[in-house]
């Protein structure tokens, strides 16, 4: 401590006399004039590391992780220099969040991307050890879990009455989008709706009975992940269905698509359906159709057939989508 000014530093010796002379080699180091401001400029509060991680990353973090990083920065373990931050601190800042284990275990996995690059990158003193540490203790106290896997299929009943109700939406509101054939399109495309807006004329290949997938996403990488996926029958009469207005098939937000879904599912009193689910819903289908992993994948984009094993359980059957009458009106339907 040097008039109010406090600054800790830790270091490991086999002998006490290393370990007196190291100290006392320090203090007059520390003495000088500007030592201590120093140390603490390359020492800065969590808060900055999460900063300059928003802001420097090339990667595209997603609208979810960046609210979260934002969210971290209000609570009072980012105010810490981030050589002081313990294991223990993790924790109790962990148990400090409101939401169930999944939902935190979220903020302990953005967070943990943190403590993984800021030293190697901006020389910042986070130990990656004391957050895997605080992992491991959180995971077994029941602080965090994983997202629990959501198996949530749409019935042909509940298609109906979201399309029907879109459908009619468009004919009395031409201007409106036409979610009737995003939907479909994603329930037999098996695509997510940012992954959808992204999809361009110039990237479709009719006669290859494909399309590319750019900047898909995967774990550990997203920007410049792209992807060729096979597209079934029924999702290229959608995008042929579609006006070429502008570079992308459907130039909607996937805000805009969430919201419409949701607010459709709300108003005719369809309960705990995601959009999400559609993909999980047309994955299924094509196990239900005969089709094997491989051929399912480079419908779904999956690299590993590992993510596809939870389907292996469903028994071939009919397409129960096969005279669905319904279809035929999203297709024909402007």
């Amino acid at each position: 401590m040097r008039e109010g000014t406090s600054y800790h530093e830790t270091k490991t010796f086999d002998r006490r006399p290393a370990a007196t002379a190291w100290i006392k080699k320090r203090e007059k180091e520390l003495a000088k004039p500007g030592a201590l401001e120093g140390l603490n400029a390359c020492d800065p509060p969590l808060c900055k590391a999460i900063e300059r991680y928003t802001e420097e990353t090339v990667k595209d973090i997603g609208r979810t992780k960046a609210q979260v990083l934002r969210t971290i920065a209000t609570y009072p373990i980012a105010d810490l220099p981030c050589s002081t931050i313990k294991s223990k601190d993790i924790i109790e800042f962990l148990q400090s969040l409101p939401g169930q284990p999944q939902t935190v275990g979220n903020y302990a996995s953005h967070l943990a991307s943190i403590f993984a690059i800021a030293r190697p990158m901006w020389d910042f003193r986070l130990d990656d050890r004391e957050m895997r540490d605080a992992i491991t203790v959180a995971r077994r106290m029941g602080i965090i879990s994983r997202s629990a896997q959501r198996n949530r299929r749409p019935t042909l009943d509940e298609l109906d009455r979201l399309l029907t109700y879109f459908i009619d939406r468009r004919q009395r509101a031409p201007q409106a989008m036409p979610m009737h054939k995003v939907i479909v399109f994603a329930l037999f495309s098996t695509r997510r709706q940012a992954e959808i807006t992204r999809l361009t004329w110039d990237d479709f290949q009719k006669e290859h009975k494909r399309i590319l997938l750019r900047d898909m996403k995967h774990p550990g990488e997203k920007l410049g992940n792209d992807t060729w996926v096979d597209l079934p029958q029924e999702a290229i009469q959608i995008i042929d269905s579609m006006r070429k207005s502008k570079a992308e098939i459907f130039p909607y937000s996937p805000d805009a698509i969430t919201a419409n879904f949701t607010r459709a599912c709300k108003l005719l009193g369809i309960e705990d359906l995601h959009f999400h689910d559609l993909r999980h819903e047309g994955i299924s289908r094509l196990f239900e159709i005969g089709w094997n992993i491989p051929h399912v994948a480079a419908v779904s984009g999956h690299r590993s057939w590992t993510s596809l094993k939870r389907y292996t359980h469903i028994r071939e059957s009919r397409d129960k989508y096969a005279d669905w009458l319904t279809l035929r009106h999203a297709i024909n339907q402007e």
